[in-house]
């Protein structure tokens, strides 16, 4: 093929490679496909940034935001072949390639669900509940996050030029912020396509994103405490970058995930011949071939007890045996080579340090078959598996990372051995447990958890729906302590607060309404004569309130309702065992049974907008009611969510007070509500 020019995407336009730009080879052929490298105006790019892309996308909702991300992941969905062609040359195989690409695609999926169901139609999000700063609630407290006000730096690693873009912009963007996308260069020629479409697809907002083919240079010594670095990659490049004294100095947001040492243990239970067994040998084989082991999540230390340690490793060995390495365009080939030359000769230099402490016992990289292809010209290395003897004495195994298709297996006699072996990695992204035994996943989960920032915890009973021991899922947190970073992606809407501002809000209650669009108990309310049932999803107002007449409950009530139900726990029906109960007078009415005469006061039955209730949250019982008592009820509009195109969620705060005005019962009601042109 002829080679790529790649360009950058800087202010608005397309900048291509300039007179030192770098040659890309392919990882299959050696031979050059692509070039990199552009004189860009960095302070441009951010002021872009900052004072185009910034606006554009804090004018929007979140949900605003959640619907383009929607509309993006489907125009990516419908053009991804390109991409899957392209990868080849990255040395991907199709699965290898549904990783990164659908991989990637799909996550920006679930971040536009994330946004439309958990997140406000509002451009602030509201964090927790409100705390009551004040005896008489006249002053209270919440905690909110608006969109940081600068650009995201995002620096990815070659191994994902797809998933690594993609899992980074979509909490960017839902949060509001623009991105300056940085790929590592060996790969970035798959990063552009996919970059490419981004922008011709024309649903992002000018500014909201801008790509850089090649390096970054004084871009780090112009940002300010409103930017973000989100960088992956190497723990040796994070240091460097994390230290500039400009970042230090302005106290400028740096989120890392680095490389790390991850573990995966075989639990005592799971002996040759049990399921557990063979899903740990299986799990081993797919992370030390999948992307040639290039995952900075894939096992690097597979740690078996001693009295299986000889089977798990002839287990393995069988496995890797029928292995085919080569052109991954070949429908037979399970493992291509490594993304670059280069990272072929890092790989070499890493395994002769972990040749020190642990002997091969699969695998020669100096000969090796390859299918379909010159091991000599590509960038191919065979699967190596390391057994070292004494894991508990050595060090370099538990401090040195080959990132490619090497792992070194140890035994244990212990789990609290097993678990401190796997702690020695220094701070893992992922550490997996294979085990039937529950106390044995309690243990290791109390022993490890401080050092990983994931534990995967699999048997026979979840193996068939699990999604792999090396596989971030965007709806929990990516990341780990110590050697792995200490960041957190994705993780849903914990990933979206990484570029956002957390503010305390103190003020009254009128004041938190106006600026959180939520009603606060102790605001105004008003009260329109009209039954709120009968007003549509637009009609209807924040502190928009219904009190209704009060009911009074008898004894027949409760024994009609005790009798009806089959509810007949003594606190409603014996006088004597509710009064010798320290939370009630005598018999009480049936919490559930205020529900319903609750719901009886406040409805009107005719059909009208309000087509279902769907639910309620924080039920919460304050007062007991004994026979004689009266209720009513105040209904206020809480807040309201655009949920299709035809119908809202309306979501109710609900107070139930005696006749003495004494608050008996509180909750929040959902309902869906119609549109007023479809009722």
């Amino acid at each position: 093929m002829t080679a790529l020019s790649l360009e950058s995407f800087a202010a608005g336009r397309w900048v291509g490679p300039g007179p030192d730009a770098r040659s890309i080879a392919s990882a299959v052929t050696g031979a050059d496909i692509a070039r990199a490298g552009s004189a860009l105006d960095y302070q441009a790019m951010l002021d872009h940034a900052r004072t185009v892309g910034g606006p554009a996308l804090r004018a929007l909702t979140f949900h605003d935001r959640a619907r383009m991300l929607k509309a993006l992941a489907g125009y990516l969905g419908e053009r991804k072949q390109a991409l899957y062609d392209l990868s080849l040359h990255a040395g991907c195989t199709k699965a290898d390639s549904w990783i990164d690409i659908d991989g990637g695609i799909g996550t920006v999926f679930v971040f536009a669900s994330k946004g439309r169901r958990e997140m406000p139609e509002s451009h602030i999000y509201v964090d927790g509940e409100v705390e009551q700063l004040s005896r008489n609630g006249t002053f209270l407290g919440q905690h909110v996050a608006t969109p940081l006000q600068g650009a995201a730096i995002h620096i990815n690693a070659f191994n994902f030029p797809v998933w690594g873009m993609l899992e980074k912009l979509a909490p960017t963007l839902l949060a509001g912020v623009p991105a300056i996308v940085k790929p590592a260069t060996s790969t970035s020629y798959v990063a552009e396509a996919c970059f490419r479409m981004i922008v011709e697809s024309g649903i992002l907002p000018d500014g909201a994103v801008q790509f850089i083919a090649g390096g970054t240079g004084d871009l780090l010594d112009r940002l300010t405490p409103q930017d973000v670095v989100s960088f992956t990659g190497s723990a040796a490049t994070a240091l460097m970058l994390r230290s500039n004294p400009h970042i230090l100095r302005h106290s400028v947001r740096f989120i890392a995930e680095q490389d790390s040492l991850n573990a995966s243990i075989l639990g005592p239970d799971a002996a040759p011949g049990t399921p557990e067994f063979d899903l740990f040998v299986k799990e081993a084989v797919r992370e030390m071939t999948a992307k040639a082991g290039q995952k900075c999540t894939a096992i690097r230390r597979i740690i078996a007890p001693k009295a299986f340690e000889s089977d798990v490793i002839d287990a393995i060995r069988a496995k890797l045996a029928k292995t085919v390495i080569g052109d991954p365009a070949l429908e037979n080939v399970r493992m291509g080579p490594l993304a670059s030359m280069a990272q072929v000769r890092d790989v070499l230099e890493k395994v002769a340090v972990i040749a020190t402490e642990a002997e091969c016992v699969h695998g020669d990289p100096a000969s090796f078959a390859v299918e379909g292809a010159d091991a000599e010209t590509g960038a191919f290395l065979p699967p190596m598996l390391f057994r070292c003897a004494d894991p508990v004495g050595a060090s370099a195994i538990h401090g040195t990372e080959a990132f490619g298709p090497v792992s070194t297996v140890m035994g244990y006699d212990t789990l609290d051995e097993a678990v401190s072996l796997a702690n020695r990695g220094g701070g893992s992204l992922v550490m997996s447990l294979i085990t039937h035994d529950p106390e044995v996943a309690r243990s290791a989960v109390l022993g490890a958890g401080a050092w990983h920032g994931r534990i995967y915890v699999n048997n026979r009973d979840s193996m068939g729906e699990s999604t792999g021991h090396g596989s971030p899922l965007p709806h929990m947190t990516h990341g780990g302590p110590g050697r792995a970073g200490g960041g957190e992606e994705m993780g849903g809407v914990r990933g979206v607060m990484h570029y956002m501002q957390r503010i305390a809000i103190q003020g009254g209650p009128d004041m938190l309404t106006a600026i959180t669009g939520m009603y606060v108990p102790g605001s105004k309310t008003v009260e329109t004569g009209v039954h709120p049932f009968r007003r549509t999803f637009e009609e209807l107002d924040i502190g928009e309130t219904l009190r209704t007449q009060s009911r009074e409950i008898t004894l027949e009530d409760i024994e009609h309702f005790a009798n009806f139900t089959g509810d007949t726990f003594y606190a409603h029906m014996d006088e004597e065992a509710a009064k010798a109960n320290p939370f009630f007078p005598g018999r009480v009415a049936h919490g559930y049974l205020l529900l319903s005469f609750a719901a009886g006061l406040f409805v009107d039955p005719a059909p009208g907008p309000v087509l279902a209730n769907v639910g309620l949250e924080g039920l919460s019982f304050q007062k007991p009611v004994s026979p004689g008592d009266a209720i009513r009820v105040a209904l206020t509009v809480k807040r309201k969510t655009k949920r299709t195109d035809t119908y809202g969620e309306v979501r109710w705060h609900v107070v139930l007070t005696n006749q003495d005005d004494e608050t008996v019962a509180t909750y929040e009601l959902h309902t869906m509500n119609a549109y007023r042109d479809v009722t």
